[in-house]
């Protein structure tokens, strides 16, 4: 049984049994949206309820709280969500289809691989028991093609990853000639960032709203109140704030079942500290 296969019996079998349902699955779902069952919320709150525990009360340096899911944009400004909170998506115009960009080189990689895996498997069988894959892997002239193949486009993703270089990103893709798995074409757009937060507007109307963000991720509400708890808490640096609650990230390419989705729970413990004065 393959990974694949294995973790699809994980699904099944956490929708059978009342785990986790596909939520608003009568109306055909939504992509990356889950909802606990009668057996999973318990589970969850189990392991919410220790994990809660063994960080608030059994240590004396470390607290709760709840923030808001609602905060400043400021906040977010700040720490860099705003602007570099991003992925890099790409269009297929003949499937009007959109995918991130570095995920279809990452597919592409994964083939080479498989490639590889496949030249080992017939050379098994071809030599039998006498068959030595380090060495094979080592000196088979087809393998290293494709191996040195593999490490170029990785180095070169990497790279245009780090340097933000869009344009980089999209001529790999031309250059590995990825096509869409929808159409199984290589009509694709140019290649560019798109923000993970969602926004929303707050404010009684429309033309007076502020746009607000739903926080993707629950440490800056730690941060925020690091001063709020020291005071009140009487605490001495260092010590620590633990949170549970929601996050939430407009995720493109969402996969991985509950691993990777747009309504998330996040378990943050942050230990606080101040550098030591001169």
């Amino acid at each position: 049984m393959t990974q694949e296969e294995l973790f699809k019996k994980l699904i099944a079998h956490c929708k059978e049994y009342g785990f986790i349902f596909p939520s608003s699955e009568i109306y055909d779902g939504l992509s990356a949206v889950y909802d606990y069952g009668q057996l999973g919320v318990e589970l969850k709150n189990n392991i919410k309820t220790y994990w809660w525990d063994s960080m608030t009360k059994l240590h004396d340096n470390i607290v709760g709280i709840d923030a808001a899911i609602f905060m400043h944009p400021k906040v977010w400004e700040a720490s860099g969500h705003v602007g570099a909170f991003n992925d890099p998506l790409i269009d297929n115009k003949d499937s009007k289809k959109r995918y991130r960009a570095d995920v279809l080189i990452e597919d592409w990689i994964a083939k080479q691989d498989e490639k590889i895996e496949k030249e080992c498997t017939k050379a098994a069988k071809r030599f039998g028991e006498s068959f030595n894959k380090e060495m094979f892997l080592q000196t088979n002239g087809r393998v290293l093609e494709i191996a040195a193949k593999r490490d170029a486009v990785n180095k070169r993703m990497a790279d245009a990853l780090n340097a933000n270089d869009l344009v980089e990103l999209r001529q790999i893709i031309l250059d590995c000639e990825i096509v869409c798995p929808i159409s199984g074409s290589r009509n694709w757009t140019e290649v560019r960032q798109f923000n993970l937060m969602f926004s929303t507007q707050m404010g009684s109307v429309a033309e007076g709203a502020n746009t607000v963000y739903l926080r993707p991720e629950t440490a800056q509400g730690i941060f925020v109140n690091f001063l709020n708890v020291q005071k009140t808490g009487r605490m001495k640096i260092p010590f620590g704030i633990a949170q549970i609650g929601k996050a939430f990230r407009n995720e493109i390419v969402a996969r991985q079942f509950i691993f990777r989705m747009r309504e998330l729970n996040r378990w943050r413990c942050s230990s606080l500290c101040v550098p030591a004065r001169r």
